[in-house]
C-alpha cells in the first residue's frame, strides 16, 4: 500500500515523492483506491490558503480565489485540463475515435473553455459562501478523488490502448472501492459532527452528490467514448469536488 500511496501522489499532484520501478497495474489498483488521501494534501493547501488570507484580512471571494489557484497549482492543473479536454471531445458531437482525437490536441476549444471556466467560478463562489471553508474544501478535495476508485471498477474498459486510463481500468474491485467511501464518509462527518445533525447530514449529502455527479458523467464518457482516459478521470476529480463544493454551500 505505501507503494501505491507513493504513486497515487505522483501521479495527482506535483509534491515530489520517491517512486522507484515500473508501475503494475497492482500498484496502479492500490493507488486508485489510496487516491482519496490525495485530496487531504489538495484540500489541504486550499484550506492552508483560506485560513492564511482570513489572518491577513481578506474579505471571502478574494481567499476562495486564491484557495482555488493554490489546489490547481498542486495537481500542475492536470484536472482542469482533463474537463477541458473532455467537454471537448463530447462537445464535439463526433464519434468516439475522432471525440479522443480532439481530447489529445494541446489547445483547448470553446467548450472546453466555457467548462473550465463556469467550473472555476462555481468552486470559488461555493468556497467563499460555504460555513468551515476550509473544512469544506478538505472534504471537496477528498471527495473528488474518491471518484477514482469507483471509476476504475471491473465493468469500466479503457478508451486506448495505452496511458494512464489502460493501466487504471478495470483493477479496483467494488469492495475495495466501498470500503475507501465508508472511510470518507466516516471522516467527511467527523469534520461536521460539531454542527449536529444537520452538519452530519450535509456532509453526508456532499459525498453522495460528489460521487453520484462523477458517476453519471462516468457513464456517458464510457458510453461516447467506449471507456476512460486520463482525461475522463482528471474531469470526474473536478466534478466530484466541484459537486461536493455545492451541497457543502448551502445554507444550513
Amino acid at each position: 500500500m505505501g507503494a501505491g500511496l507513493r504513486l497515487a501522489v505522483t501521479l495527482l499532484t506535483v509534491v515530489p515523492l520517491p517512486f522507484s520501478g515500473e508501475a503494475g497495474r497492482g500498484t496502479a489498483r492500490r493507488a486508485m483506491v489510496c487516491a482519496p488521501a490525495v485530496g487531504l494534501i489538495t484540500g489541504g493547501a486550499a484550506a492552508l490558503v483560506l485560513v492564511g488570507g482570513d489572518l491577513a484580512g481578506l474579505s471571502p471571494l478574494p481567499r476562495a480565489v486564491l484557495a482555488v489557484a493554490a489546489t490547481a497549482a498542486i495537481t500542475r492543473a492536470l484536472h482542469l485540463d482533463g474537463l477541458a479536454d473532455l467537454a471537448d471531445g463530447l462537445g464535439s458531437g463526433r464519434p468516439a475515435d475522432e471525440a479522443l482525437a480532439v481530447m489529445k490536441r494541446s489547445d483547448i476549444g470553446p467548450f472546453g473553455v466555457v467548462t473550465l471556466v463556469l467550473t472555476l467560478l462555481v468552486q470559488a463562489t461555493c468556497l467563499a459562501s460555504a460555513p468551515h471553508a476550509a473544512t469544506a474544501a478538505l472534504v471537496a478535495g477528498v471527495t473528488g478523488r474518491l471518484a477514482l476508485p469507483w471509476a476504475c471498477g471491473p465493468g469500466v474498459p479503457s478508451a486506448r490502448p495505452g496511458g494512464l486510463g489502460a493501466l487504471v481500468a478495470g483493477t479496483v474491485p467494488p469492495r475495495a472501492a466501498a470500503a475507501a467511501t465508508a472511510v470518507v464518509l466516516v471522516a467527511a462527518v467527523a469534520a461536521y459532527a460539531a454542527d449536529g445533525p444537520g452538519g452530519v447530514a450535509r456532509a453526508l449529502a456532499a459525498v453522495a452528490a460528489g460521487v453520484g455527479a462523477a458517476l453519471l458523467l462516468l457513464r456517458h464518457a464510457v458510453r461516447r467514448l467506449g471507456g476512460v482516459t486520463g482525461d475522463v478521470l482528471g474531469a470526474l476529480v473536478e466534478t466530484a469536488a466541484t459537486a461536493a463544493l455545492i451541497v457543502l454551500a448551502a445554507r444550513p
